[in-house]
């Protein structure tokens, strides 16, 4: 359980308190430790550090260091006591605390290396010392047929730059396709599909069969959309479109 003063409340079987008179307690022994629970205790520890999204780093290795007491003190319950045992939980405590403090001036110091200048970012490295007098002599050796190469390329990459490809006067589908929508409200009753065809598309032969072909596949585009009916009574008659409903 946690309160509002960031302090560490534990509620496991038989003992509900702040950690650190858990602590005092099992040190008197004024408590069982065998009946304490570890594995509670760390899970409500655990839950405590994951539910701080800042947490005072002093704060954190204290109740480490309590924790850390208490998992010692139930082992030493726990397993068989032996004469010879130099293992000091004193030392243990005092190194665990050593370390944790370690930490926190690797932090620091890394806050602070972040906040200086870096190269590259905010410091930029001086050029070329003054005084110094480059001296450079150049020498090219080409062949004719070297030199009419890159003459060539030259010419070549200049002439494709400026290229211009001139529109040709064809009817395209598209344009058939967006006269025949703006004109759909007409064809209520079949109409003759050269009838849509503008007046530039019929000034000569060759125009003509563009404007046809055109609209012709303009028209077998709206057929497949769903807006248009196709029809043509016998071969080579007219073809006739109407709008679908």
């Amino acid at each position: 359980m946690l309160n509002n003063n960031n302090a560490l409340n534990i509620d496991i079987t038989n003992y509900s308190g702040p950690l650190e008179v858990l602590l005092d307690l099992a040190k008197s022994q004024k408590v069982d430790l065998e009946k304490i629970s570890i594995t509670q205790l760390a899970d409500q520890f655990m839950d405590f550090i994951n539910s701080k999204e800042k947490i005072n780093l002093d704060l954190a290795s204290e109740y480490l260091l309590m924790a850390t007491w208490l998992a010692y003190l139930k082992s030493k319950l726990l397993l068989p006591q032996e004469d010879d045992d130099d293992f000091k939980a004193i030392e243990v405590a005092e190194k665990l605390k050593l370390q944790l403090k370690k930490l926190e001036l690797i932090r620091l110091l890394s806050d602070q290396l972040l906040k200086k200048d870096r190269l590259g970012s905010e410091i930029r490295m001086r050029g070329m010392l003054g005084g110094i007098r480059v001296k450079s002599k150049s020498k090219y050796s080409v062949s004719l047929y070297e030199l009419l190469k890159s003459y060539s390329n030259h010419v070549m990459r200049k002439n494709f730059l400026t290229i211009n490809i001139p529109k040709l006067p064809v009817c395209t589908p598209d344009q058939a396709i967006d006269i025949i929508k703006k004109n759909i409200t007409n064809l209520n009753d079949w109409k003759d599909i050269s009838e849509l065809i503008p007046k530039n598309f019929k000034k000569t032969e060759k125009l003509k069969k563009t404007g046809l072909a055109g609209f012709f596949a303009g028209s077998l585009e709206l057929v497949k959309e769903g807006i248009l009916n196709i029809m043509q009574e016998k071969d080579f008659h007219k073809i006739l479109i109407k709008e679908k409903k």
